[in-house]
């Protein structure tokens, strides 16, 4: 006979899961239901803190569709994440279009990607805020496996 895991989702569990993420129009920006679960342990930064509050309490074999509102996802979009830079500081090869997702490199070196909001009178206007950030998100998930996690 098998024992079905009954821990509840909750700070010092790890946690496997099938999760999806879609926006508002029904456009899915992640999903790992075709392939094998996630695990990840409650509070290691994988998943954001808004997400991980939604699930607290299900259990093994729990399903939920829940909607994250930007405070508790990927924030609200911040002005001062836009950044204007001249069309020459760019390769003259390069196509640049609105919507084009370019990387650059930060003050530390890390990469960092922007998104092309226009071009115009010889500026590139640069948006490094989150893709999602200002999007409510429909998180939908099946929960796998709860257990005490082992990094406490």
């Amino acid at each position: 006979m098998n024992t079905i895991n009954v821990m509840n989702i909750g700070p010092g569990t790890d946690v496997t899961l099938h999760f999806s993420l879609t926006l508002p129009d029904g456009n899915v920006v992640d999903s790992n239901f075709e392939n094998d679960p996630a695990t990840f342990t409650v509070g290691d930064g994988k998943l954001l803190e808004g997400f991980e509050k939604a699930i607290f309490g299900l259990k093994a074999g729990d399903e939920g569709s829940f909607v994250i509102e930007p405070k508790d996802a990927f924030g609200q979009p911040n002005p001062s994440n836009l950044y204007s830079m001249p069309l020459d500081m760019f390769d003259d090869d390069m196509e640049l279009e609105p919507g084009l997702v370019i990387s650059f490199a930060d003050a530390a070196g890390a990469e960092r990607p922007g998104v092309i909001r226009q071009i115009e009178d010889g500026e590139v206007l640069i948006d490094f805020n989150h893709p999602l950030a200002g999007r409510d998100i429909t998180f939908k998930v099946q929960i796998i496996d709860v257990k005490p996690s082992v990094k406490h």
